[in-house]
């Protein structure tokens, strides 16, 4: 009897803390260019035992969806609208259904916003504005909408030495940080990656921090990022030189520790590296690289020190892999190529990290941003 009471013991942990089964079925949007064939969102149901992809619905009339956030209810989506005239869209969400119906938009006070981002309780909206230079903050109403932006940063310089591409700030993300406490962006004008305070509900709800920014190697261009799974490291994909570099990351603060190439020795094609992403298990980091590359690379995370090694590259049989998605699961990859107008499923070994084959396509017309929502 003693020994059956201890051994009920040590289960019951297992029990009480066991992870709650992941859904089977995904609803997948897809936003794109619409100066091409699409003309909007495309939702699809991804089905996660087998990678497979069915096409639920489109909502036509928005211009230039080229990046999404879904917000943690999954109630509402919201896209940037990537013009001259920076706007952002709202929009309410069936996940049964996978039908989108518009609510707002607000202007992002820069041009060509290019990501967007949402916070866990839904009430900040933040826009990076590629040619603006700069981020935006709109508060969120209840109903979803978009309120005017309340607040705008950005920097002043100096710029990188790439005349071409650093003529002027140029801001990819706004990503939130785990605990949600910081907001970071990356300039690729500026060759940083800065850090703001965010504190919900104020007039000014991002403020600074010492330091600001840490800097990457000149002409790098600094673009999207991700965090470890145990958030004690970060990571930076610099578009320009084609690398990322790994950060130790500590309460707002980041200490650079490794930087790894996307190229192979010897390259010499156009590149222009794009998307980051560390895998659901934290075991492995995938970045994508455009140009005459079309590749994505992949590289094992040491689960001590978060440095990477490199493991495998893997070609992806479409032109400007411009963004792609891990499914929750951990199973498959799905990598948006913008100028072959498909969309690719392949399998992944998630003890090894390779992406294996295809397993699924869909047409979408230049499809440039993958995310993913529970389906119901």
């Amino acid at each position: 009897m003693k020994n059956f009471l201890m051994i009920a013991a040590l289960l019951i942990p297992a029990v009480t803390f066991a992870q709650k089964p992941l859904p089977k079925t995904y609803d997948l949007l897809v936003g794109a260019y619409t100066n091409g064939k699409s003309k909007g969102i495309t939702v699809f149901r991804f089905y996660a035992e087998t990678g497979r992809l069915a096409y639920l619905s489109q909502i036509d009339d928005v211009s230039n969806p080229s990046y999404l956030t879904v917000s943690a209810d999954s109630k509402f989506v919201y896209a940037v609208n990537e013009n001259d005239k920076g706007e952002v869209s709202s929009f309410s969400f069936d996940p049964k259904m996978g039908a989108l119906k518009f609510i707002n938009k607000q202007l992002t006070l820069g041009g060509a916003p290019c990501y967007v981002s949402v916070d866990k309780a839904n009430k900040s909206l933040f826009v990076a504005n590629y040619s603006g230079g700069n981020i935006a903050v709109l508060p969120l109403n209840e109903d979803g909408s978009i309120a005017p932006s309340v607040q705008t940063i950005g920097d002043s310089g100096p710029f990188g030495p790439n005349k071409d591409r650093q003529e002027k700030a140029h801001v990819h993300t706004a990503v939130l940080s785990p605990d949600e406490k910081y907001v970071f962006y990356t300039d690729l004008g500026t060759d940083k990656l800065h850090i703001t305070r965010y504190k919900p509900g104020k007039d000014s709800p991002l403020s600074g921090v010492k330091p600001p920014f840490v800097s990457v190697t000149p002409g790098g261009g600094p673009r999207h990022l991700d965090f470890s799974l145990d958030k004690k490291h970060l990571y930076l994909v610099q578009e320009m030189g084609s690398a990322v570099t790994m950060f130790d990351y500590n309460s707002g603060k980041l200490t650079p520790k490794q930087t790894v190439t996307l190229l192979k020795d010897g390259y010499t094609g156009a590149t222009g590296a794009a998307d980051i992403h560390v895998s659901p298990n934290g075991l492995f980091l995938y970045a994508s690289n455009r140009g005459d590359a079309n590749d994505i690379s992949v590289f094992s995370i040491n689960q001590e020190t978060g440095e990477l090694t490199f493991v495998d590259r893997r070609a992806i049989n479409g032109k400007t892999p411009r963004n792609f998605v891990i499914d929750p699961t951990g199973n498959f990859l799905l990598v948006a190529n913008q100028n072959s107008d498909v969309v690719y499923v392949y399998k992944l070994d998630k003890n090894t990290g390779k992406m294996l084959g295809i397993v699924y396509k869909v047409e979408v017309g230049n499809p440039v941003c993958l995310k993913f929502a529970p389906a119901q």
